[in-house]
Parts: structure tokens; sequence; C-alpha cells
């Protein structure tokens, strides 16, 4: 695990001190070694940089960049599956002088070009720039593990791991894009491809970037995607045969996630998801520990009684930390700075903090992350089903007039929780029977539109919440639900949330659960295996092979803080400081009298939807941290 950056300067005034530079601000992101590397070329100047986490071959034979012949690397991650290709470019005559999985990939992209990310089980983000060819390669992991971030803006392109390296080249402009801010207050996450700075992209997961040096050519192209997978037929196999080649992949893909060379654990909730992961490798080590890891709260949801009961049953080596309302409080004041991009998802702060506890045994950490985006383990998948069999019910011609009546009493209606309800049913009504899936999912990650609208200054703005992907044809109303949450929600937030806050200090998360062998087979079973009454039928009736249901069936918590108790008491400062007139002005997108409004709801227990809040509280300390 590590991070890396770098540039493709075609006005030639980038030098080695601004590499270094870019360099340095993710010294987090691998602490055990840093390498730069600039080449000039006729017709611009190039560099490649890397902080290293020493992971897999701790010898200075795995420091990057590395070369071998006219390849120079730059890679951020790992390839679990490395071992085996090596084994099969060895008997092809290729000769390794470390025990890396970067050499591998060097060697891999010589003998297959780009097409040797098809043989990878693993999860990176890695730059390899062609001194013949004079051409360089990035590819981005298929889920979208590792993030990448670029930017080509008058001549020239940057590249990183997270976007703090850019804003310490001297020619990054750093301009806000407004459709992003819009973006951001939706989701809480500003979605791939999109990115909060003007000329500034995220590389999508399962793609390919090419850059031509001579001709400046910038070329993008996909070789993997979630969609294709839940697009196809449902495979006609038996309940029986399909739980036990579930379990298989799950076998394979934990194992795999514990290759390393330092010590590795894993993150236990005690819900399915990390029971599942950290039973299954202990079952298979007999004379050994597994290390698991759990933090509880005295305040909000706390699941560490059950961690610890579920890890003295499965016999792992158990560390639990009961943290303290003031160590939670401590971590909001740095989320701008690791979440160097907008990010509004409070479960940041566990996640930084169960990271902080593990750090201090091993240094990868297993996150059991993606079980309810494969398996259907969120609550609303329930109402999902059940609104979808209800409006189809109603006759097509009765559809556009009931909308049309559903408005008007939405315009005499009064509450937010109630207007919120009307325009959710106004806009399915008037979907067609082919978008009524894609229309009625999307209504539950969207912040309620009419308040939206009232928040922004910009009036003349004509924003359209829609981007590439975001509507697919899948073979069943519960594959839309699924596969849209694994390419959005998952993407943009569960992973940004899980990357910086493990590397915030230096610690590898590893997502067992993304391994695509998972999702391509997982994708084409029939709806009814993953949800048939209950949810992620199929993943408890593995989990049960090896834990009771006792000590596992009780409702679905996840993470939870009292933030917004926090910020009415202990952080009412922050309020006072980041959403006061003058902070609301000086960032010049909101409405300074509705943002006063939301405040004064909020301090009254008057809001539905207290969100909004932490969003534009988010919003206002990355501005003041990184537009200053």
């Amino acid at each position: 695990m590590c991070g890396i950056s770098g540039f493709f300067d075609f006005s030639k005034k980038s030098d080695a001190q601004v590499l270094q530079l870019m360099v340095s601000t993710m010294n987090h992101r691998g602490p055990d070694d840093q390498g730069e590397k600039l080449y000039h070329f006729e017709k611009a100047t190039i560099g490649l940089g890397q902080n290293r986490l020493s992971i897999i071959d701790l010898s200075s034979g795995g420091h990057q960049p590395m070369i071998y012949k006219h390849l120079c690397i730059a890679f951020n991650g790992e390839i679990y599956n490395y071992q085996e290709i090596k084994d099969e470019l060895l008997q092809i005559g290729h000769l390794f002088i470390s025990g890396s999985d970067t050499e591998v990939i060097l060697h891999a992209f010589e003998e297959w070009g780009e097409n040797c990310v098809e043989r990878f089980i693993g999860m990176f983000a890695f730059a390899i720039l062609d001194e013949n060819l004079q051409k360089i390669t990035i590819i981005r992991d298929r889920a979208g593990v590792k993030p990448l971030f670029y930017y080509w803006y008058e001549g020239l392109f940057l590249f990183a791991s997270e976007l703090k390296a850019f804003h310490k080249h001297p020619h990054f402009v750093k301009e806000i894009n407004e459709q992003s801010v819009h973006q951001y207050i939706d989701f809480g996450y500003i979605p791939t491809p999109n990115c909060i700075f003007k000329n500034c992209n995220k590389l999508k997961p399962g793609h390919i970037l090419t850059i031509d040096v001579n001709t400046q050519f910038v070329s993008i192209k996909k070789y993997w995607d979630v969609y294709d997978y839940y697009r196809l037929p449902k495979l006609k196999i038996s309940y029986e045969d399909a739980m036990n080649e579930v379990e298989k992949l799950l076998i394979s893909a934990f194992e795999y996630r514990m290759v390393a060379d330092v010590p590795v654990g894993v993150f236990l909730s005690g819900g399915y998801d990390s029971t599942i992961v950290a039973a299954i490798l202990q079952h298979s080590r007999i004379n050994s520990k597994i290390k698991t890891f759990t933090i509880g709260f005295a305040d909000g949801n706390d699941e560490a009684p059950y961690a610890k009961e579920i890890a003295k049953y499965i016999g792992t080596e158990h560390t639990e930390h009961y943290c303290t309302a003031k160590e939670a409080q401590d971590i909001i004041p740095t989320l701008p700075y690791f979440y160097d991009e907008p990010f509004a998802d409070s479960s940041s702060i566990p996640t930084i903090l169960v990271s902080k506890v593990a750090k201090e045994k091993v240094t990868v950490a297993l996150s059991a992350d993606a079980g309810d985006e494969l398996f259907a383990g969120y609550a609303y998948y329930k109402a999902f089903h059940s609104y979808i069999d209800f409006f189809n019910k109603i006759p097509i011609f009765l559809r556009k007039p009931l909308s049309w009546l559903v408005r008007i009493i939405d315009n005499f209606s009064f509450g937010y929780d109630l207007k919120n309800k009307l325009d959710v049913l106004a806009d399915v009504l008037d979907a067609n029977s082919a978008d009524l899936a894609q229309i009625l999912h999307h209504k539950y990650s969207e912040i309620n539109r009419k308040a939206v609208q009232n928040l922004f200054i910009n009036k003349d703005f004509i924003y359209k919440n829609e981007f590439e992907d975001r509507f697919f044809n899948a073979t069943g109303n519960l594959s839309v639900a699924l596969g849209t949450d694994y390419k959005m929600y998952l993407q943009n937030d569960i992973l940004v949330k899980v990357d910086r806050a493990t590397m915030s200090v230096s610690l590898e998360g590893r997502e067992p659960f993304l391994d695509h062998r998972i999702l391509e087979f997982v994708a084409q079973l029939p709806d009814d295996y993953k949800y048939e009454k209950v949810q992620k039928r199929i993943l408890k009736d593995i989990a049960y092979k090896y834990v009771p249901k006792k000590l596992l069936d009780r409702p679905k918590a996840g993470f939870s803080l009292p933030i917004d108790s926090w910020l009415k008491k202990e952080l009412s400062y922050l309020m006072d400081d980041y959403l006061s007139d003058s902070a609301i002005i000086k960032s010049g997108f909101f409405n300074v009298t509705y943002v006063q409004k939301l405040k004064k709801d909020f301090l009254a227990n008057k809001m539905h939807d207290t969100s909004i809040i932490w969003r534009l509280l988010q919003f206002q300390m990355w501005y003041i941290r990184w537009m200053n």
C-alpha cells in the first residue's frame, strides 16, 4: 500500500523539487520509503513518485519508482495472486531480482501489455512509463478500492492518490466545479468521475488511461464494469450448488488477502460480513489466532459486546477499545485534511479510530465492506421491493393524472418529511415502467430537491443530477439497486472512507468481498437467493456453518455516533465558526439566510433530515482548509 503521484508537463517547467513536494504530502500513505524519478523528453518533462508502506518484500528490492528495462512504474496497492503470475512468467523466460509484486507487474506489462490487468486479483492504481514509446499507462482496479485523481489543463497533466498532492504544483489551478458542489450536497460525496475542482477527475474503476508524449493525446477505455454482470441472464443453478460456490469464492478471496510479510488483522464489528471473514480465516488456522479489532462507544450504536462474544466463540486474538467522546470529537477537525475533497460520511470517525487501534498490532487490516451491496443487506431493499410491486399494480393510464394530483397536494402541504415523500411519489408516478426501479432507487439517496434549491445562491445555474452510468438495464429490479449501490455508494462513499481512514495512520486496508470473482458470480444468481423475506439469505446460510445463528441474528446496527447532539453542545463552536454568516459568504455558494434558517431548525429539533447540516459543515471546513 502506498501513495503515488506525478506529472506530464509539456511546458517543461516542472522540476525535481516540485515532484518531491507532491510526493511528501502523502507520507502517511507510505512512511517506510519515498522515491522520485524525473525524465526529460524533447516535448515534456515527466515525473513519477511514490510513498511506500512496505507489505510484500520489505527489503530495498521493493523501492519505487521501479525500473525494468525501458519501463518505470509507480504502484499503489497489492496484487494478491502475484506469485502465480510470477511462476507463469518464469516458465516463459522472465528473471526476477526481488520478491515484490511490483516487479511482477512490470514483467507482466512487458509480456502482455495493458491486457496483463486481466490476470490480476487485487487492488491497484499504477502508472507505467514506457520510455521507448514515450507513453504512460495508468490503470485503476475493477472496484475502485485504490484512488486515482488526475488533472489536465493547459499542457499540464497531474496524477495522484490524493488531491493534496496537486496543491504543491505551482501551476495547479484550484477552481471549484459548481456542478460537483451540487452533487456533494445531494449525496454527501462527489461521484466518480467528477471532482471538486474543474479540469480534475477521478479515473473510473476498471479503466485504463494513456497519454502519448509526442501528441499529447489522452485516451481512456474500459476493461471491466460491474453492470455487465448484472445485465447477464440469471444462472440456472440450485440454491445448494450456489451456496457451495459462493463459499469457495469467499474462502479463496479471504485467503488471498492474508498474503503479506507483515502482521495482518481483521476489523470485527459482530455483524454478518466481518464475522464470516474472521470465522472462515480462523477456521483454517488450528495453531494460530487471527487478530481481530473492535471499538465500542458509551454513546451511539455499540456492537462491541457482540463482537467480543463472536471472537470468543471462533477463537481469535481479540482487541477491544472503548473510545471516549473526546477521542471521537478530536478526529473531526482532521477530516478535511485526510478527506481532501468534501466528504460527509460521519462513520469515517469510528473508522479512523478502529484503524488507530489496529495499527498498534498490525500493518494490514481486512475490512468487510461490500457485503450489503453484493447480498442485499440494506434495510431499504425490502421497501424497494414492496413499492415496485405496488406501483406496477397501478394502471398506466392513471399514473400521470395521479402524479398531477400529488404535485397539487404537495404545493399546499407542510412539513419537510411529508413534502419529501410527496415529491418522491410524484416522480415515481411520472416514470416509465422501464425506469421505475432506477427512479425509485435514486430517491433513497438524495436530499429533498426543494431544500437544495433554496440552499444555493446561484439560481441561474442549471444543475442536472445526471452523470454517466447512473441508469442501466439489468435482469431484475433488485439487480438495478445492487448494481447501482456497488458503483455509486460503495465506490464513492464506503471505499473512500476506508482508504483515507486506514491510510491516515499508515495502515493498509484490504477488502476481501471486493474480489471481482465474487461479484461476477453473485450478480448472476437469482434475486431470491440474496433476498427472500430475509436480507443476505445466501451469505447468512454460509455464516451459520461457522457461527451459531443465535450469536448473529439481530437487527443491523453499524457505526453511528451522536453527531447531532455534539454539534448542539460540545462541538457547537464548529457551527459558530464554519456556518457563520461571514464563513458562508466567503465560500460563496450558499444562501446565508437559508443556512441560518437550517441552523435554527436544527438547534430547535425541527429538522427531519439533519444530514444537510453535517454536509454543509464538512464543505465549509474543507473550503477553509484547502481554498484559503
